[in-house]
């Protein structure tokens, strides 16, 4: 089965508006022109790159889109960088991968030119690619071959390549489209990095996938984002959560006409998503008093694309992340085994046609990776809630064991936020021989409300197993940075 169904779909609607970049409008057929240009200069004398990894360091553009979409025609396999990575990271990538090809943007050059010396790796300069045309037959690609390799945080050890089938793109695309109902005149702003899933499948392709428009603004301004919002051209939205929060900054700042002003421009979206991070439900709520929308909040990773979803329209349940995608498994497991009631938490695992096909050239690590039954180990811990799921966090970072209770970083950090006195927080478990851990919340206070620990201390009390103050300061003022808990200097130094 022909692999590229978005290269298909384009041709359907040559002459529609595909992307608008650099205040430059691009239709799709410009866009398919451009990639058959980058595929051919690609392939040179070859007939097919054979899955050839092709590194590229390109800014969000049409620039980008068409370079991504050339790779695949060519037979290439897709390895997005990130553009605010330092050249170590860069290095790692473009090693791990063994790639020989990369194509950078024209003031990268400089940078990367000492790393291919004496690496047999084509430097290739992306205007150069995209208008270099050849007569090159470009080859049919077959769905099951891979695609993309975008690379995990590394958290716990090196960042780890995830390597995508054409199949699995293909599903990850078509899944959200379904789900989130995208139609040919819908018009998106990209405004996140496009080394993610987030920026690339659920933003820029689901939008090409239908012949709609997407836009890039390349560095996040809330003022440009306001002013976009304010032109009316914009019908969709998707965004981290700590952009929702300095949109919120900004509109909080505006002046009561222009707050009305911008209101009603929002009002008028069709569509908008939060994810890649827990949304916390004081700016769900905060967002929709103003704007008259209901942030829809999904659950994804790089190994899956995206596994639950809000519903598009049925209720979009504050703090939760919906249900399972159409033809999406997902079960939660425990110490005890499969869960089979709700309010019972476990770790969630995956099953479907978007679950990547392994870690580049790690089979211990894509086996460990995976039950013996097939499911992928995501990590996360959640709990079904009267059918909707809510993430508690990650096994490994935001689960705090404290005097034998299991107990979610994320949950107390939604409670630490409904305070008037606190602006923003971070809850996380420090070692403690008693308890395990101690349960320790940083804190970011309003300047203008000063916090007494004898008030906190009333107000925790009964909320955590164990927690413990500081003694020498007499207010939570006085603390560094504003910071809750019984950490030390040197703990502070690796926090912040």
């Amino acid at each position: 089965m022909n692999g590229l169904e978005i290269i298909n779909r384009a041709q359907q609607w040559s002459e529609r508006k595909a992307i608008i970049s650099n205040n430059k409008t691009y239709t799709y057929q410009e866009l398919l022109e451009a990639s058959t240009n980058v595929a051919s200069h690609l392939l040179g004398d070859l007939e097919d790159l054979q899955e050839t990894r092709v590194t590229f360091l390109v800014k969000p553009s049409f620039e980008y889109t068409a370079l991504q979409w050339g790779i695949w025609r060519a037979g290439g396999i897709a390895v997005p960088l990130c553009v605010l990575h330092p050249l170590p990271s860069l290095q790692y990538v473009i090693e791990n991968t063994r790639s020989s090809i990369l194509v950078v943007d024209s003031e990268y050059i400089e940078l990367l030119t000492p790393l291919v010396q004496d690496r047999n790796i084509r430097l290739l300069e992306t205007s150069a690619v995209l208008t270099t045309t050849t007569n090159a037959k470009l080859p049919i690609i077959e769905d099951s071959r891979r695609a993309m390799i975008l690379y995990t945080s590394g958290t716990t050890s090196l960042p780890k390549g995830v390597v995508t089938t054409h199949a699995n793109i293909n599903f990850q695309i078509s899944t959200l489209v379904e789900a989130w109902q995208w139609q040919k005149d819908d018009h998106i702003l990209n405004i996140l990095p496009l080394h993610h899933v987030h920026g690339i499948i659920n933003i820029m392709s689901c939008a090409l996938w239908v012949g709609g428009c997407c836009e890039f603004l390349q560095k996040f301004d809330a003022a440009k984002v306001w002013n976009w919002f304010g032109a009316g051209q914009i019908n969709l939205f998707m965004a981290v959560p700590t952009i929702y929060y300095k949109l919120i900054s900004y509109w909080d700042n505006a002046e009561e006409k222009e707050q009305k002003r911008l209101s009603a421009a929002l009002e008028k979206f069709r569509l908008m998503v939060s994810g890649s991070a827990a949304l916390p439900v004081p700016v769900l709520e905060k967002w929709r008093s103003m704007s008259n929308q209901t942030l829809l909040e999904r659950y994804g990773m790089t190994e899956i694309g995206m596994a639950l979803s809000n519903p598009y329209d049925k209720e979009r349940r504050a703090g939760h992340v919906g249900q399972p995608l159409p033809n999406v498994q997902i079960r939660l497991v425990n110490e005890d085994g499969v869960v089979k009631a709700e309010n019972i938490a476990g770790e969630i695992q995956i099953k479907g046609p978007n679950v990547f096909q392994e870690y580049w050239e790690k089979p211990e690590a894509t086996k460990k990776a995976f039950t013996p039954d097939g499911w992928f180990q995501s990590g996360d811990i959640a709990m079904l809630q009267d059918g909707y799921y809510k993430i508690l966090g990650r096994d490994s970072v935001d689960i705090i064991k404290s005097g034998g209770y299991k107990i979610s970083a994320l949950e107390i950090e939604d409670v630490l936020r409904k305070y008037t006195t606190v602006s923003d927080c971070a809850v996380v478990g420090i070692a403690d021989p008693e308890w395990g851990e101690l349960v320790v919340a940083y804190l970011v206070l309003n300047t203008n409300e000063p916090l007494e620990e004898k008030e906190l201390k009333t107000w925790l009390k009964g909320l955590l197993p164990a927690y413990k103050l500081p003694r020498k300061f007499k207010t939570l003022s006085e603390l560094p940075r504003n910071v809750l808990g019984k950490v030390t200097k040197n703990e502070l130094k690796k926090m912040y």
